[in-house]
């Protein structure tokens, strides 16, 4: 359950780095509401999880988590770079979060 609940903090982190990007392009009320209701959605599960999960463990996936996703939303919706050797670091860091699920139980 740890792990189910660590994802989705990582996908709240998505959300929070989404309101970042909403700001920088003018929509500010709803961005900050947005960046801040992702955070903090974000930080508590994260919490919860570390209760279970070792700290660099949790902490190094939910960052991976965030990495990826936050580069798909600006790949998807804000246009950016899909160049071959950005989408090859972005599957590396696939598989180093995948790894350290596998190794860590």
């Amino acid at each position: 359950m740890s792990w189910l609940i660590l994802i989705i903090a990582g996908l709240f982190e998505v959300v929070g780095v989404t309101g970042i990007q909403m700001i920088t392009k003018g929509k500010k009320g709803s961005g900050f509401a947005v960046l801040g209701g992702g955070f903090i959605i974000s930080f508590i599960l994260l919490s919860m999880a570390m209760d279970v999960l070792p700290l660099g463990v949790a902490y190094a996936v939910w960052t991976g988590i965030g990495t990826v996703g936050s580069a798909l939303v600006g790949m998807i919706f804000y246009n950016e770079s899909t160049d071959r050797w950005r989408l090859l670091f972005i599957a590396l860091v696939v598989v180093a979060v995948v790894g350290l699920r596998l190794v860590s139980g």
